[in-house]
């Protein structure tokens, strides 16, 4: 089942009961912990997570082990799994809490089957409100899970290797401690040969073979939550909510400090977080920084030995990234939709909403728990990322909205957004006021100075003949403006600063002053400034008559090597290319030099911008209808124009969006190639095409040095030629009911980027397979 879902939300988290807070709130996972999602430790890391169907069905999958039989990345064990409240993850295996009856249940990740249960014959028939699997042992709280008691005493138990590789259970001598049996317990974290719980009445307790290695032991302050690595624990502080980790301290290498965390998940040798604030990740132990995803929220977190998974606040999309190793090309978590939390019997207290179902725009589902009572309550944020600002507060059945900063109007989000373009652009108006102010005075200077020349011209100095003084007077009058003249007969007026003789474009195009653009960029500053490239540098214009243009300037090597015959000729293809998806010229300018175009301007910025730059996300309709747009325009260039055009540089910051959101093809290139190159160098674009086609689909960058590979084309291909092209779709979009479309996109990429040009798809195809697929109308 697919959902779709935009929404944010938050308000100041306060200080809340410190026993309300235990009970509802429990959104990280990893070895030890109990989450809505979790996932086995060791060689072997299997994930599972509680479904968002409202069934609380259990869905689990992996790397494309070869011991699985499906051969996919994703399993569905959600058919042999009951519905579950509850994971907890263990060296090899995973357990979980019966939603219908809260027994646990636990299974090996490897040899899975219906018979696998690892929970020993005397504990099976106990109730328990709380499980934490360890490296090889597994510790519960006694109680009913949907109780508003939710605390106990403890039961634990040994999961043991037999002969075969395959798993057993047995009471757990180990774990038997007399004065930890007699405490009573809210939480419980397992590592390897310790289990440590916060204790109903404060503090934390540890017992096991390792226990003593942790050396927490007399710790009283109280922890909002705690998570387990393998020799290492890490807790969040109830009084500041900073972390604080004890054991062996390089697996916990530089724990963040002063920022303030809601839950936790760790792995081998890292642990993650989810922030206070925008509900954003942070890692920290051995881990690569640099796959953290990036302006995104989470409301549950999960690690393996190496990885984390996480579920986005945002849309419930499950989201993956690595510790200390790159990620498999063929690793991808299920196109699924996850719970954002664990469901609960009590209400949610201040600082918390409960998750509002409907949310989601799915009208069969009321509730993403099974029973109408229950609830999932979680943590509001304070802040939003960067880029978003704060639109509305949390509400009792909904979190923060985060706007884009983009649309940001008043002062209330000014601050938040740091728009210091508009502070700029404030500073600059004020600039020019006292500029105005300079020249309204020296201006005034040199009329007086003019007026007293005149009348010095004009005055009579002595007695001549009124013919000759008549000449005088003419010529002085004259010289005054033009200086000096050979000849006493004023000639033709000459304005140096008239256009240099250019071929006009065919009634289409203006001729502009050099002055008249200089007026409206305001004097080519740089905070006009839209983009630079080879050619030179686009600004922002405001014409006299109000109407907003791009002026493309063409830098000083440009000018050299364009002599003006190869500018008239640009001017007389450019003049006659006219399309809805092209970014059509209005005019020009060669004053002084100078090589100026004019250009339709683009409001809404270009399409890498939207993917990558930090303007709004696009949504899919919207995105099948630009590249639509844009191959119309390629291929217009291609068909229509003559002689045809090749653009040699398609790519996302070349297809800008207008007024309407409509895609416009921009900055094709000077002249048309010879005509035996003009097919061959189609081809190129076509790849080009190809290449902004795996962008819209993935999200990701045409070349990205933070992700392996960089090469986006050598990361897309082998998934989509086998068979895996859901992997490659956009998680920071909303997930749409049907990815058919989607995977279709996917095939038309691949016939653009094949590696032979003679098998590349033309523009005409692609475009008529575009047009198809936007007319099916099937994203939503």
């Amino acid at each position: 089942m697919k959902f779709s879902t935009n929404f944010f939300s938050g308000r100041t988290l306060h200080h809340f009961p410190f026993f309300l807070l235990l009970i509802l709130a429990d959104p990280a996972s990893g070895l030890g912990c109990m989450g809505p999602i979790s996932a086995s430790s060791g060689d072997y890391g299997l994930f599972c997570a509680i479904d968002a169907s409202g069934k609380q069905a259990v869905i689990c999958w992996d790397a494309n082990n070869s011991s699985t039989s499906s051969g996919s990345s994703s399993l569905h064990y959600s058919t042999v799994l009951p519905p579950m409240a509850a994971l907890s993850g263990g060296e090899g295996f995973l357990c979980g809490i019966l939603s219908n009856n809260s027994q646990a249940l636990c299974w090996d990740s490897i040899e899975f089957s219906k018979s696998s249960d690892l929970v020993p014959p005397m504990f099976k028939s106990n109730a328990y409100s709380h499980i934490a699997a360890g490296k090889d042992h597994v510790c519960a709280i006694r109680g009913s899970y949907y109780s508003d008691s939710n605390y106990g005493n403890v039961d634990c138990w040994d999961i043991i290797k037999v002969s075969n590789n395959s798993l057993s259970s047995a009471q757990s001598s180990r774990f038997y401690d007399q004065n930890t049996n007699q405490l009573v317990f809210r939480k419980l974290v397992s590592g390897d040969g310790f289990t440590c719980g916060i204790v109903n009445d404060g503090g934390i307790a540890c017992w096991g073979p390792k226990a003593r290695d942790l050396g927490i032991s007399g710790l009283s302050d109280n922890f909002l939550a705690l998570a387990s690595g393998i020799v290492s624990v890490c807790g969040i502080s109830q009084i500041s909510g900073e972390i604080k980790c004890w054991g062996d301290s390089d697996s916990y290498d530089n724990p963040p400090v002063g920022i303030k965390f809601v839950s936790l998940s760790a792995g081998a040798e890292h642990f993650c977080g989810i922030r206070e604030d925008n509900h954003g990740i942070e890692c920290w132990g051995n881990f690569n920084s640099s796959s953290i995803p990036k302006g995104s929220g989470f409301l549950a977190i999960a690690s393996s030995d190496f990885l984390t998974c996480g579920i986005r606040e945002g849309d419930l999309v499950l989201d993956c990234w690595f510790a200390n190793l790159t990620s498999p090309a063929d690793y991808d978590p299920p196109l699924q939709l996850c719970s954002p939390g664990l469901c609960t019997a009590g209400t949610c207290s201040d600082g918390m909403f409960a998750f509002n179902a409907s949310l989601l725009n799915e009208p069969d589902l009321t509730s993403l728990c099974f029973r109408k009572d229950l609830r999932i309550c979680s943590h509001c944020g304070l802040n939003c990322s960067d880029g978003f600002f704060v639109s509305s507060l949390c509400t009792s059945d909904a979190d923060r909205v985060c706007t884009p900063c983009s649309l940001c109007q008043n002062s209330s989000c000014g601050d938040i957004c740091k728009l210091e373009s508009l502070q700029e652009t404030r500073k600059v108006k004020r600039n020019w006021s006292q500029l105005r102010q300079l020249f309204l005075i020296i201006g005034s200077a040199a009329s007086g100075f003019l007026l007293i020349l005149l009348a010095w011209c004009l005055l009579p100095r002595a007695p001549v003949d009124n013919n000759e003084e008549n000449e005088k007077k003419r010529c002085c009058l004259f010289s005054c403006f033009h200086g000096p003249r050979t000849n006493h007969r004023p000639g033709p007026i000459i304005d140096p600063h008239l256009p240099e003789p250019v071929a006009s474009c065919p009634g289409i195009a203006q001729i502009f002053r050099l002055s008249e653009l200089k007026d409206a960029t305001n004097g080519f500053k740089e905070f006009n400034e839209l983009g630079r490239g080879s050619y030179g540098f686009v600004y922002k214009a405001v014409l006299a008559d109000g109407r907003p243009v791009a002026v493309k300037r063409a830098n000083a090597a440009t000018i050299i090597h364009t002599n003006s015959r190869d500018f008239e000729t640009e001017l007389e293809i450019l003049c006659n290319v006219r399309h809805s998806n092209i970014v059509n010229l209005l005019g020009y300018c060669a004053e002084m030099g100078e090589r100026l175009l004019v250009y339709e301007y683009m409001p809404h910025g270009s399409l890498h911008d939207h993917l990558h730059g930090g303007l709004s996300t696009l949504n899919w309709t919207l995105r099948l209808k630009i590249a639509m747009q844009a191959a119309k325009g390629l291929e217009y260039l291609h068909k229509e124009v003559v002689p045809p055009i090749v653009h040699r540089e398609v790519k996302s910051s070349k297809i800008l969006l207008d007024t309407d959101w409509g895609a416009r093809i921009s900055d094709f290139g000077l002249l048309t190639p010879s005509e035996g190159d003009v097919k061959a160098d189609m081809r190129t674009d076509v790849y080009g095409f190809g290449v902004v086609l795996l962008e819209i689909l993935s999200g990701r960058k045409a070349y990205d040095e933070d992700c392996v590979p960089p090469d986006i084309v050598e990361w897309a291909l082998p998934q989509i030629k086998n068979g895996k092209a859901a992997a490659l779709i956009d998680r920071y979009a909303d997930l749409p009911r049907n990815v058919e479309p989607l995977l279709k996109l996917a095939d038309m990429a691949e016939l653009a980027l094949r590696d032979e040009p003679n098998e590349r798809a033309s523009m005409s195809d692609l475009t008529v397979m575009l047009e198809q697929l936007v007319k099916d109308g099937l994203i939503s």
